[in-house]
């Protein structure tokens, strides 16, 4: 099954969420009171607007996740690789290397990635 898309606000909205799942609703309108500035209101909606593309569930009270971040954020990067880059990943890597600086720990950190992959280890 395709992960729903999820917006700005609402990915915002999901960190809380995933840092915190299961919780109470009042619990969570608190967080995003303090994190985001929201209004109840503005978290109901978009609680059961997540519900409704089957993000999350609100069952008695209680607020679960169907959806996990790594899902999310797997989408997302999909979208933008195949949106901007014609769907090549070594286009997208050569221009964030051209625009980003990676410490030496980050280079190897991809070039473990990228190893375990060859080997199958990665999929």
């Amino acid at each position: 099954m395709p992960v729903p898309k999820i917006f700005e606000s609402e990915y915002r909205f999901c960190l809380i969420l995933w840092e915190h799942e299961p919780v109470r609703t009042t619990e969570l309108v608190q967080l995003c009171r303090e994190q985001l500035e929201w209004k109840r209101t503005t978290t109901y909606t978009v609680i059961k607007r997540l519900s409704e593309r089957g993000v999350l569930k609100n069952e008695n009270g209680t607020v679960t996740s169907l959806v996990s971040k790594d899902a999310v954020q797997e989408a997302e990067i999909d979208e933008l690789v195949e949106k901007k880059f014609e769907g090549s990943l070594p286009s997208f890597i050569a221009a964030f290397t051209r625009h980003g600086k990676m410490s030496g720990q980050e280079i190897d950190e991809v070039q473990r990635m990228i190893d375990e992959f060859r080997k199958g280890g990665a999929q």
